[in-house]
């Protein structure tokens, strides 16, 4: 018995992407400025751990043996005292020799000093334990330095003198209490802040005004943070509707602004193929899909039930609940 069926055309369409997350770049980090005196205090006199050698073991640099030898351990190598001299030693800014390893070293901003070389550039009154102001690469003591010596505040262009509490930031000096807040005023001090240009913001002031907020919780993103089509989101906001996964960096499906995981779209929401019953996810093998009738099939399953051809863009027959190719529809 033959069927007098019309073949009709199947079409394959792509099923809906899954999505792979897109992070965003972390916003620009908070800046917490160094918080002191202006008036210093150098580092204590230190010295080098000198000891005498045991083991036997050979000096890094001469090779000499160091065994019943005082030597000095630098940088995970032990050399003699000779070498550290030679080749480790930092050079005192005053006097232009070596510190050696049996000397009291003092330093401040990357520059070394024998602790009797450091002193006050006019009277020399040693400073090795004492608090000092830097002018022009010049260290004097508190009684030797003038208003003019001392630094202006960038707030209010008055002079930062011995004793004052003072914020600095790239090289630019303000009293405590003129480093304030360009949105609301209030003062920043050692708190952490942002900088934009020229201007500095609390962390409070800089969220509301500049700070994506997150589709999801309507709060600030203040650091991390990832994009999906053009939304921020917090990444611990954006998670599987179903199991709470986070999402980031994970494939997801997104279905009528829900999304979810893999594993929870496959078992909850994606169809099933009307030919071999399992999932279609849009993922890997099996991303087109062929619908017919509120039916769905893989691309790869949608073949005649009697020749088994595959009819994925090509015409077809559905005949009770079934698929057949043109030629095996004329034999039903």
């Amino acid at each position: 018995m033959s069927a007098n069926l019309d073949p009709k055309p199947a079409s394959v369409s792509h099923y809906p992407p899954g999505g792979l997350i897109v992070s965003r770049p972390t916003p620009t980090p908070l800046g917490t400025p160094p918080m002191h005196k202006f008036v210093h205090r150098a580092s204590s006199p230190s010295r080098y751990k000198v000891g005498t050698m045991a083991e036997k073991f050979d000096c890094h640099y001469c090779r000499d043996p160091l065994q019943g030898k005082k030597y000095v351990e630098k940088d995970g190598h032990h050399c003699c005292l000779k070498c550290f001299d030679k080749f480790c030693a930092n050079t005192c800014v005053e006097c232009r020799k070596p510190i050696g390893a049996d000397s009291k070293e003092v330093h401040y901003k990357n520059r070394y000093w024998h602790d009797t070389c450091f002193r006050c550039a006019k009277c020399l009154h040693p400073l090795a334990n004492e608090t000092f102001m830097s002018k022009d690469n010049k260290i004097l003591c508190n009684k030797c330095t003038t208003r003019e010596d001392s630094p202006k505040c960038k707030g209010c262009f008055k002079p930062i003198v011995a004793g004052d509490q003072n914020v600095e930031y790239k090289g630019t000096v303000w009293h405590k209490d003129c480093f304030t807040c360009s949105n609301c005023k209030q003062v920043i001090g050692s708190g952490s802040f942002f900088p934009k240009g020229e201007d500095f913001y609390c962390v409070t002031c800089h969220e509301s005004k500049f700070a994506k907020h997150c589709v999801k919780c309507n709060k600030a993103i203040t650091s991390g943070g990832i994009t999906y089509q053009d939304q921020p989101w917090h990444a611990e906001c954006f998670v599987c509707v179903t199991c709470s996964k986070k999402l980031a960096g994970q494939r997801f499906t997104a279905v009528e602004d829900q999304y979810y995981c893999v594993d929870c779209y496959k078992n909850f929401v994606a169809k099933k193929c009307a030919g071999c019953k399992n999932p279609i996810t849009g993922f890997g093998k099996g991303s087109s899909v062929v619908a017919y009738e509120g039916q769905s099939w893989h691309d790869y399953c949608f073949h005649c039930k009697k020749c088994s051809v595959n009819l994925a863009n090509k015409r077809f027959v559905f005949h009770q609940e079934h698929v057949y190719c043109p030629d095996c529809a004329k034999k039903l």
